[in-house]
């Protein structure tokens, strides 16, 4: 019995093929491009894509939920009340706290990297509010 729930289970983003950089007689130039790039062709372990996307999964399955339960309006409800509080901001000299569409999500319950570090906040160099204001609008 399924529900159309999303799947679960990681799905292994190692099986890409290879891409190599090839210099002009079609030989990888390691002198240039160096060794770095073995890392590159090696396949990540398997639960490595299912973290990466972790939020886009879980806001898959929620929308899923709600549909189930109580229809399609509400994850198209949702969605379009997160499209117009992402574009709700204050002038461009000044930072936005997004609370509204924290709230939505729920990343208001949760204390992540990104709520600490590099926050604009707290930025050393900030621009001039009549030249950030003429580039927005």
């Amino acid at each position: 019995m399924s529900f159309g729930y999303p799947t679960l289970r990681p799905q292994n983003d190692g099986d890409q093929p290879i891409k190599l950089p090839k210099g002009p007689y079609s030989v990888p130039e390691t002198l240039t491009t160096g060794l770095k790039n073995a890392r590159d062709t090696t396949p990540g372990h398997p639960l490595e894509y299912s973290e990466k996307h972790w939020a886009e999964n879980q806001e898959a399955m929620d929308f899923m939920m709600l549909r189930n339960m109580q229809g399609i309006h509400m994850p198209l409800r949702l969605k379009m009340e997160q499209n117009i509080t992402s574009k709700m901001q204050r002038l461009p000299c000044l930072p936005s706290s997004h609370v509204m569409l924290d709230t939505l999500t729920g990343r208001n319950t949760t204390v992540d990297f990104d709520d600490i570090l590099n926050v604009r906040d707290e930025a050393e160099v900030l621009g001039h509010p009549h030249v950030l204001t003429s580039l927005k609008y």
